[in-house]
C-alpha cells in the first residue's frame, strides 16, 4: 500500500469475516469465459473462473448462499451507453453469450439472473435474496474487476455488508487494471485476500455457516 495512503489511515481496520456469508458471482457468463468471443479471451478470467469454482464447490458444501449473475439485455433500446463496442451485437438475451459457464454454475443450488448494469445489485433481486438468507458478509468474484467487480464491492459496501474479494477469484482483461482496482477498494471498502483463506474460513466455522436450507 502507498505510504501517503497508510499515514492518511487508509486500509487501517480490516473488515473481517461475519457470522452469514454468501458467495456473489459477477459475469462468469460464456461471453467472458469462452474465447470464441471477443470479451472471452483473457487468460486472467480464465484463472479466476478455475479458483472460483473450487472455492463454490467448498462453498455449496457447507450450504453458504451462492448467487450469480448474467449481464445482457432485451434490446438495443433498453441498453445503457456502453462504450464496449463488443457489447453492441450478440449480447441480447438468449444469444450463446448469455449462457453461464458450467464450470461455476450449478442450477439446481445457485440463484441466478440477468442485470443490465455494472453492479450486481443495481435494479436487481440480490437483496433480497440475502435477506432472507440473513447473509451479513458478501464474498465478491467475478469479472472485470475494474469494471462490475468494482461497482458490486462498492454496492455491497453501501448496502452494509462486510464484504471480502478473494483476489485470484476475480479477472480483468489486463493485470494493472486488476491490481490497481482491488488495491483502492481494499484501502476503503473491502479486505482483499486468497481463495485459500475463504476456504479456510469455510472450513474453518463448518457447522457454524451450515443452516437449513432456504427454498
Amino acid at each position: 500500500m502507498n505510504d501517503t495512503y497508510s499515514a492518511a489511515s487508509f486500509g487501517a481496520v480490516p473488515v473481517g469475516y461475519g457470522e452469514r456469508p454468501a458467495v456473489v458471482v459477477v459475469d462468469f457468463q460464456k461471453g467472458f469465459t469462452d474465447p470464441r468471443f471477443q470479451l472471452g479471451r483473457s487468460p486472467l478470467v480464465h484463472d479466476a473462473v478455475e479458483r472460483t469454482a473450487r472455492l463454490l464447490n467448498v462453498a455449496r458444501t457447507h450450504n453458504v448462499p451462492v448467487a450469480s449473475c448474467r449481464v445482457g439485455w432485451g434490446s438495443p433500446k433498453d441498453m445503457g451507453y456502453w462504450k464496449v463496442g463488443a457489447l453492441h451485437q450478440g449480447w441480447f438475451h438468449g444469444d450463446p453469450t448469455q449462457e453461464m459457464d458450467e464450470r461455476i454454475y450449478d442450477p439446481s443450488y445457485d440463484f441466478n439472473f440477468h442485470k443490465c448494469a455494472p453492479s450486481i445489485f443495481f435494479a436487481t433481486p440480490l437483496v433480497t435474496f440475502l435477506t432472507k438468507h440473513h447473509v451479513d458478509t458478501g464474498i465478491v468474484t467475478g469479472c472485470n474487476t475494474s469494471g462490475c467487480v468494482r461497482a458490486s464491492i462498492v454496492d455491497a459496501f453501501s448496502y452494509g455488508y462486510r464484504v471480502i474479494v478473494p483476489e485470484d477469484c476475480c479477472g480483468d482483461v489486463g493485470e494493472g487494471p486488476h491490481q490497481r482496482n482491488l488495491q483502492d477498494c481494499g484501502r476503503r471498502y473491502c479486505d482483499v485476500v486468497s481463495s485459500a483463506d475463504v476456504i479456510a474460513y469455510f472450513n474453518r466455522s463448518g457447522s457454524l455457516l451450515a443452516h437449513p436450507r432456504i427454498e
